[in-house]
């Protein structure tokens, strides 16, 4: 191809792609081979057609000994000539391999778009291009095909994508997408830029130079036009996975939505939808959560859809400390399932001051001792909802097995609440007990193995356990309900019902009146 034509070609491309609309600083990555080389050369031909100023950054990853050090020296020297600064580092990416406990490939990688990242941010540069080609392409799809990626990965690279870590992100662009390896050591050979070697790219230990060295020459005995074959299907799946994205996002306020550091995913509604929404939805939550995918792969994404029917407690350990956990009415992706508990962290034994306040960390109870003369005046004040001597059903504990943290009217709970995810209604979490038979000497605590109680309504005890479950109480909050107990049994599961035996009847003398509320 002429050195016009390519520089033409690129420019097309960058159109076509919109890589640059908008964006007036432009960082170049230069490891100083034939493809970075050739890109820089390219951009400096058309940055006044592009309206942007480059800068050049390059990273001695300080594996290749004086050969890393000649080609910091290279890009330096070839920066100058062209008169575009630069920013040249050094960084340890053994060291980093050797904290972070990741191959040496996936080291080298973390720590140079950590670098690009950080070179971007204080030039004030929106992107950075890397000279990406479509040989790279090519080996990118084999190496996600061999490794299971999935239909994503057969989607290869894109003109456009963001890399992000904790700290930072990074939008890269790869304007020689469409420009082979060959092209590039051409262009290079006939403006006289004399590209460095890495020799590190001849070893056959990284799969991608094995895919490059044996793997592909081995395929093109089967089709010499192996690449156009893998290219085209990039293609195909590109287009499906962007009509794929679309439906996502159309979705997505629906079927899921984000709270914090978790995705809540609507159950009656994710099972509807066909499998290919699901597992796009599934990426894109665990993606929103992640930041990217590197460490998801298909067998991940499987494991979940495998036990999308499974029991509630059903729990998928994903990478990064991530948990897909099935509920009632919802699926979960969190780090932690608890952290979406509008119940406070509950730990040891505490004893209730009766009549008076008691203070544990994220609650408030008062407990209150009412004579039938009270009871009587109150009941005038507050109508309806207030203890009268026949109103054992209406003890706010009962709610035949409702809890007040949850909005069981909404029609479509996940729209409901909001962001939210669930409501606490202080005023519900009260509970009126026979005093005489409930004692004062009573305590709050966590479920413990074994706990057994008599719900409001039912003649014989069950286990907690089994009340729970049939409560429908998320496996992840059941540690954090307050059990309030005497020496005998269970009195009251907070928020959920009280013990059959405590209840009011006509023959309460004093109601102890107990009163939670979240501070």
């Amino acid at each position: 191809m002429a050195k016009q034509a390519l520089a033409e070609q690129v420019l097309r491309f960058i159109g076509d792609h919109q890589l640059l609309s908008g964006h007036q600083i432009l960082l170049v990555a230069v490891s100083g081979g034939p493809d970075s080389v050739c890109l820089l050369h390219i951009l400096v031909s058309l940055k006044d057609k592009l309206g942007v100023k480059l800068h050049v950054a390059h990273l001695d990853h300080q594996l290749r000994g004086t050969d890393s050090e000649a080609d910091a020296d290279y890009v330096s020297q070839l920066a100058q000539r062209l008169n575009i600064p630069a920013t040249v580092e050094r960084r340890d990416v053994r060291a980093f391999k050797a904290q972070h406990h990741v191959s040496l490939e996936e080291a080298a990688r973390e720590v140079r778009y950590t670098f690009l990242a950080q070179v971007a941010s204080s030039i004030g540069a929106g992107r950075v291009a890397v000279g990406h080609t479509v040989d790279d392409q090519v080996e990118t799809i084999l190496m996600h095909l061999i490794r299971g990626a999935g239909t994503k990965g057969l989607g290869g690279l894109k003109p456009s994508t963001v890399w992000r870590s904790e700290q930072n992100s990074l939008t890269i662009v790869r304007p020689l997408l469409e420009v082979s390896r060959q092209e590039t050591v051409d262009y290079c050979h006939s403006h006289q830029l004399a590209p460095c070697l890495d020799v590190s790219n001849l070893s056959l230990s990284p799969l991608r130079n094995r895919i490059r060295h044996h793997l592909l020459p081995l395929l093109q005995g089967y089709n010499l036009r192996i690449s156009e074959a893998l290219l085209r299907t990039a293609r195909i799946t590109a287009d499906d996975l962007a009509y794929l994205d679309g439906e996502v996002a159309r979705l997505w306020g629906e079927v899921a939505q984000q709270q914090g550091r978790a995705v809540i995913l609507d159950k009656e509604r994710f099972l509807k939808l066909p499998p290919a929404l699901k597992r796009n939805l599934l990426r894109a939550g665990i993606e929103r959560l992640l930041g990217n995918l590197k460490d998801i792969e298909t067998r991940h994404i499987e494991e979940i859809m495998s036990i999308l029917n499974k029991p509630a407690g059903k729990k998928i350990t994903l990478p990064m400390g991530l948990v897909f956990s099935v509920e009632y009415d919802r699926y979960l992706l969190a780090p932690d399932a608890a952290a979406l508990s509008p119940l406070p962290p509950l730990e040891g034994e505490l004893k209730l001051k009766i009549p008076g306040e008691t203070l544990l960390p994220g609650w408030r109870i008062t407990a209150t001792i009412i004579n039938r003369g009270q009871m009587a005046e109150k009941g005038k004040r507050e109508g309806a909802n207030a203890p009268s001597e026949t109103m054992t059903p209406l003890d706010t504990g009962s709610m035949k097995g409702r809890s007040p943290f949850i909005n069981y009217s909404s029609p479509s709970p996940l729209k409901e609440r909001g962001t939210e995810g669930v409501r606490l209604i202080d005023n519900l979490l009260t509970a009126y007990l026979d005093l005489d038979k409930a004692g004062s000497e009573l305590v709050v605590r966590c479920r413990q193995s074994g706990d057994r109680f008599q719900p409001l309504g039912m003649s014989q005890p069950k286990k907690l356990g089994e009340f729970m479950i049939d409560a429908k109480i998320p496996h992840s909050w059941r540690r954090q309900v307050p059990i309030v107990c005497s020496p005998q049994h269970i009195l009251w599961v907070v928020g959920w019902r009280i013990d059959e035996r405590v209840k009011v009847t006509d023959n309460t003398k004093q109601i102890l009146c107990l009163k939670f509320k979240r501070g």
